[in-house]
């Protein structure tokens, strides 16, 4: 066994996760801040949330097909094209909302399909490093909140200081260090003789096989809502927030820091402990608990600190849903499925996203900041329930699935 595919994909993946919470800062920002619209940083994160789910969707049968490592590095390589344009049409003097619209488009269009490539990649390469499902998933997990923790505040200082379309570019340069290093570490994955399947064939065999087992399609459920109003949060009410609250722009990168920082050390807690604790009440006590509290804290208090520690604690608890969720979809997909089911599982669970982003704007402009804010965690009381009431979710823990 070698562990050379994994610590690449990992370090890929970090890289890559990082330059696009600098992005997730600085897109939103620049948009607020040229036009004063909070409708239009929503339309923005739709025009750049809407490709990505559709492109997931689309694109699980050509990742089964061309091999997700192929596509993997395809799409990381076009997001070096249209996320670097941003910034270089910018400087030129030739960056208007239209133009932003359309390079956001084509990053969604690439970063969905290179999404879907990389998880359908993670499985096999886990596998093969000998580490068991549920840490492997954790390990990727604690990746992504680390990347978080170091990209929000990051993107938040390079505002400051270059401006938001010039953190872009760091953006851009992610991108391409990912496909170079995920070129140069993993190998393609083992394939297995099939026979061969049209597209909607394909297309059709993802979506039946998540819809006929009872747990992912309550997943798929969950999901749908939850980032629904996750998008809301990031990319709308916390930057009204700050502009509201009079706080520097600093503060965008302080709160997601806070949430990445509480996300490490609860990964690092879960990593440890993870083969030990029951999935079903760790995931559902973690999800009611650390979701809406980030909301009704903004709703309720303009006190920075108070609302730092308050997401602090919610990262905390939120590090273990993703592993969670990751080790089910590993343990019950089957290899030559992966691509198009979790297209298929993530084009449900993220539809919602598109339109989290625009109804939050839309939202805010309509009834305000607070009552948006409590209305977004509300919903998210609401669903998270479920896994307490629902007899489907016993199914998650092992020995049930």
């Amino acid at each position: 066994m070698t562990r050379r595919p994994l610590i690449g994909l990992l370090t890929a993946e970090s890289v890559s996760m990082a330059g696009s919470r600098v992005s997730t800062v600085a897109v939103p920002w620049l948009v607020l801040t040229t036009t004063g619209s909070a409708t239009r940083v929503g339309v923005v994160a739709f025009a750049q949330l809407l490709p990505l789910v559709l492109a997931g969707l689309i694109g699980g049968p050509l990742v089964d097909r061309a091999g997700p490592r192929r596509i993997a590095i395809a799409a990381d390589s076009v997001s070096v094209l249209a996320v670097g344009s941003v910034p270089l049409l910018h400087a030129l003097g030739h960056l208007s909302f239209g133009v932003l619209v359309l390079a956001m488009i084509v990053a969604g269009s690439a970063a969905g399909l290179g999404d879907t490539a990389k998880h359908a990649l993670a499985p096999q390469v886990i596998a093969d490093s000998g580490v068991s499902t549920t840490r492997g998933a954790t390990l990727f997990d604690g990746i992504g909140r680390t990347a978080m923790l170091v990209g929000l505040p990051l993107g938040g200082v390079l505002i400051a200081v270059f401006g938001p379309a010039g953190v872009l570019a760091v953006d851009a340069a992610s991108f391409a260090f990912c496909a170079v290093v995920v070129a140069t570490t993993v190998r393609p994955l083992r394939r297995r003789d099939a026979a061969p399947e049209s597209y909607l064939a394909a297309l059709r065999t993802g979506f039946g096989y998540f819809r006929r087992d009872s747990l992912i399609s309550a997943i798929v459920g969950l999901l749908f809502f939850t980032n629904l109003v996750d998008q809301a949060y990031i990319a709308v009410l916390v930057p009204v927030w700050v502009r509201d609250t009079g706080a520097a722009t600093s503060t965008l990168g302080l709160i997601g820091g806070a949430f990445g920082l509480g996300a490490v050390l609860g990964n690092l807690t879960y990593l440890t402990l993870a083969d030990r604790l029951p999935r079903r009440a760790t995931f559902a006590i973690c999800f009611l608990l650390g979701g809406p509290v980030r909301l009704f804290a903004l709703a309720v208090t303009d006190d920075l600190t108070a609302v730092l520690m308050v997401v602090l604690v919610s990262g905390f608890l939120a590090a273990a849903i993703n592993p969670i969720l990751s080790a089910v979809g590993y343990e019950r997909i089957p290899p030559d499925l992966r691509g198009r089911v979790l297209g298929a599982i993530t084009a449900c669970s993220w539809a919602g996203v598109p339109v989290g982003a625009l109804l939050g704007g839309l939202t805010v402009e309509s009834l305000g900041l607070h009552p948006a804010l409590l209305i977004g965690g509300g919903i998210y009381v609401l669903v998270t329930l479920t896994p307490f009431i629902l007899p489907t979710w016993r199914q998650l823990n092992p020995a049930a699935a």
